[in-house]
């Protein structure tokens, strides 16, 4: 790796823990409120002593590229930590703090893409003939930090800059709050239940949860929470059809009401998104963030989840034509029509009629432990690492468990943290996060984490999970193993610094081994017994799971199409109320991509925090995650092909893939493993919806980029 050339600032590290040596050591038993306002600010002045001197420097490797990659290692790791820490804990004092300290952080980032001296410094150096002699990852380094200085406005005059500056803060600030708001709406919901009968229908462990989180806040009953395990249970199980809409209102209404009101923060935030595009020569913010992915641009983007959706919808309403006949089939004839509230419910119902599966009986065979081991022995098998856990590592809460990483030599090549359950004041959802790109060969082992909010242990069982979980669990194994496993020596191109289409492949790709017999049987055991899942279960766990395929895609792409419409087509009215124009906007456009109507108060958009929780995150990216199943789709062939355990593909796909970062073009990488560009009709195919005349062969692109379905 390049080490950094900075200078470090005096502060003594003894006092601050985010100012020691995070590379080699994270003292998340150390971590404090207190420390984090002055430990940002004295990175914040050595980041910009060590600029002054980046500015005209010589024009070498080490004292331009070189010392940019370096540049912000310690400001972004402390950072990063700060916010995982405000993301996981719930603590007030961390979040001011964190709050505090955004504004001067979001100036610094703004002011160092826009700074024309070091701009200048940097083109003057890679005009010299001896960085134009550079091939590889230098060339692909030197051509996207040049390409990124100009399109952030670094030619801009000092006024359009200036505002750009203002626009970076705000959207920090208010992004910020968008996430805190959704984090305490969601903690704020409760329902409680006095009379058990209303609980019917659910699996006995969702009872006893609702009874356990009752008994923990002094209550009598059952109480109910918007987090997924509950959520989930009640939506897909309750024979209470007013708890399925009650719950189901509560839960995308989110965001929608005081003190958690989101709906003028999103008005606001598009409108930022939309101002700096327009400033810096853009059409939309589509087109801003998209054009260095593969997909390039905005248009290009909506016609891919445009050829997704044209080759779905025959299917989707096939689909919710069975549904609707099969719960009429079901009911008196004066029942109401089916609600939004009813689908997972009569879904979940007709899965069981057709296949005779029901999801809960698998629970007993994946217990978290379980599938940690089988899925840590399956990447054992096809990378040649082995994983150890670190029970002396401090860690953030009780919860939350440490591992390494090592190699076959026995060389540490990374350190990772695994915090699986919900809790009060954790994020919803599931993620990744990196935390030090290290350098393993000189002793400093990558670290990263995984978060999820999966059912825990109750009483006496350990967490048992469902197929869906263990999906999850597989899928942020896969993003860490691409930060962990990366050998890139420029930082900025390590890991998961991909562009956002492609950081899903290793992610989604790993999804794939939890549908076959002979990875399940690494992990899938039953908890008290330890037999493997029966065949007959199996058998029926394969054959659903194409089950309403076309329904699911179809969610998918109604995101995505929100989204692209929000960020390229929404015009807030010229008087009124935005934040509600939002929401009516979004419904609206997401109208076809749900059987059935949703109610006026739908609200969804308020809580979604891939579009609106950060300045970029997924705004104008969530056909990405799409993008990346037709890549998955295609690689995995390979894998079934030349054996789901192989260690020569599992090889092919580290040294192609995973190793690489952002070194090389992710079409040229996706080919260096392929051998060739992705099969558009691989995903249809899984999913079960590619007609019996469509040829495997037909409708590649030949551009380089992803194809589109």
């Amino acid at each position: 790796m390049n080490e950094p050339h900075a200078q470090h600032a005096a502060t003594p590290t003894a006092d601050n823990p985010y100012l020691g040596d995070l590379e080699r050591h994270l003292p998340f038993d150390r971590f404090g409120a207190e420390h984090i306002e002055p430990a940002v600010m004295a990175l914040l002045a050595e980041a910009e002593v060590n600029l002054a001197l980046l500015r005209g420097g010589d024009p070498t490797w080490a004292a331009t590229f070189g010392a940019l990659d370096a540049l912000t290692v310690r400001l972004e790791t402390a950072v990063g930590i700060v916010d995982h820490l405000e993301s996981v804990l719930g603590d007030p004092a961390i979040r001011a703090a964190y709050t505090a300290v955004r504004p001067a952080i979001s100036a610094f980032y703004s002011k160092l893409g826009r700074d024309a001296a070091l701009f200048a410094t940097l083109e003057h150096a890679a005009a010299t003939s001896a960085f134009q002699a550079l091939t590889g990852p230098e060339r692909r380094y030197i051509d996207t930090t040049l390409d990124a200085f100009r399109r952030s406005g670094v030619a801009l005059a000092e006024g359009p800059k200036a505002r750009l500056d203002a626009i970076d803060v705000a959207l920090a600030e208010i992004t910020n709050r968008f996430s805190q708001n959704t984090v305490d709406a969601t903690d704020a919901f409760t329902l409680d239940v006095t009379d058990v009968g209303r609980l019917a229908g659910l699996p006995q462990g969702a009872i006893d949860a609702a009874q356990a989180t009752a008994k923990a806040a002094g209550v009598e009953g059952w109480r109910l929470n918007l987090r997924p395990p509950t959520l989930t249970a009640v939506l897909t199980y309750a024979d209470d059809r007013g708890l399925r809409e009650a719950l189901y209102r509560a839960y995308n209404s989110r965001g929608t009401a005081e003190p958690y009101d989101n709906r003028a923060l999103i008005a606001e935030i598009l409108e930022l998104r939309r101002e700096k595009a327009e400033l810096l020569g853009y059409t939309d913010h589509a087109d801003l963030v998209l054009e260095p992915r593969m997909v390039k641009s905005g248009a290009a983007a909506r016609r891919f989840v445009d050829g997704l959706r044209a080759r779905t919808e025959a299917a989707f309403a096939a689909e919710q034509q069975a549904l609707d006949a099969f719960y009429r089939s079901q009911v008196p004839a004066d029942a109401p029509d089916l609600g939004v509230w009813d689908l997972a419910y009569w879904a979940e119902k007709q899965r069981a009629a057709e296949f005779a599966f029901d999801e809960e009986a698998l629970r007993p065979y994946f217990s978290a432990a379980g599938v940690m081991r089988g899925m840590f022995e399956l990447v054992g098998r096809l990378y040649g690492v082995t994983v150890s856990p670190l029970p002396e590592a401090p860690v953030w809460h009780a919860d939350v468990e440490a591992f390494a990483l090592v190699e076959a030599d026995g060389t540490r090549i990374g350190q990772f943290y695994v915090d699986l359950f919900p809790r009060q004041g954790k994020r919803s959802g599931a993620w990744m996060r990196p935390l030090v790109t290290g350098d393993p060969s000189n002793g400093v082992p990558h670290m990263g984490l995984m978060c999820a909010n999966l059912t825990p242990p109750l009483g006496e069982k350990p967490a048992l999970l469902t197929h869906r979980e263990v999906e999850t669990l597989f899928h942020e194994f896969g993003h860490l193993l691409h930060h962990l496993l990366t050998t890139c020596d420029i930082r900025s191109q390590a890991g998961t610094n991909v562009a956002w289409d492609f950081v899903e492949l290793p992610s989604q790709i790993m999804e794939n081994w939890c549908w076959h017999r002979e990875a399940l049987d690494l992990f899938a055991r039953h908890y008290e017994t330890g037999a493997p899942i029966p065949d007959d279960l199996f058998d029926r766990l394969s054959a659903a799971r194409t089950f309403r395929a076309a329904s699911a895609q179809m969610r998918q792409l109604g995101f995505a199409t929100v989204d692209l419409a929000l960020h390229r087509e929404f015009v807030p009215p010229a008087e009124g109320d935005a934040g509600a124009a939002v929401l009516e906007y979004a419904r609206e456009h997401g109208a076809a991509f749900v059987p059935v109507p949703v109610p006026g108060d739908y609200a969804m958009i308020a809580s979604f925090s891939h579009l609106f929780s950060s300045p970029v995150a997924y705004a104008a990216g969530y056909y990405s995650y799409k993008w990346a199943e037709v890549l998955d789709a295609d690689a995995f062939t390979r894998f079934v092909e030349g054996g789901l355990f192989s260690a020569e593909v599992g090889d092919a796909f580290r040294r192609a893939i995973l190793s690489q970062g952002d070194s090389a073009d992710p079409a040229a990488l996706y080919r260096a493993f392929m051998g060739r560009d992705p099969d558009p009709e691989a995903l249809l195919r899984r999913c079960g919806l590619a007609s019996e005349a469509d040829d495997p062969g037909t409708g590649r692109e030949d551009d380089g980029h992803a194809a589109h379905a």
